[in-house]
């Protein structure tokens, strides 16, 4: 297993289709990690689209995205779902920040948490506003997931370095 890029070193580079609601809108868009530098981003990898954990996990990031605006990081969500299944999640419990499709699974091979068999681990990447790793968690069973509060402090950590 492929064990993804080490904290302190460049975050891959990628770009994946994806969308966000706006409003009553859900704006498709490419998004490019490195076309982000100068915020820190929250890479939150996900196994799927309306599966019980994974809505638990983006409802509570989308509900703190003022925590997360307040620290100058994006929040973007993969997984290997196209962007239709993601506007019909983000519509169903009013998710706020951008779901992106990583069908072919290469941005989670290049993370190093494709999984043989459930696709892709639960994992939160904290790249600095520099395009640095900073802070990684993968989950190896992935029926918990890391708390808004954890992300935030670590942030915080991030923005006073």
């Amino acid at each position: 297993m492929a064990s993804g890029p080490q904290l302190g070193s460049p975050a891959p580079d990628f770009t994946l289709p994806g969308g966000a609601l706006s409003g009553d809108a859900f704006e498709r868009a490419e998004y490019r990690l490195s076309s982000a530098r100068g915020r820190s981003v929250v890479l939150a990898f996900y196994p799927g689209d309306n599966t019980s954990v994974c809505t638990k996990q983006l409802c509570s990031y989308s509900s703190g995205m003022e925590a997360f605006e307040g620290l100058d990081a994006d929040v973007w969500g993969i997984s290997p779902q196209g962007v239709d299944s993601h506007e019909s999640f983000a519509r169903s419990f009013g998710l706020r920040m951008p779901l992106l499709a990583d069908g072919g699974r290469e941005t989670a091979r290049a993370y190093g948490v494709a999984a043989p068999g459930i696709g892709v681990r639960r994992a939160v990447f904290l790249i600095g506003p520099d395009g640095v790793l900073r802070w990684k968690h993968v989950a190896l069973l992935g029926a918990t997931f890391q708390s808004l509060s954890t992300l935030t402090d670590r942030l915080s950590g991030i923005k006073d370095a």
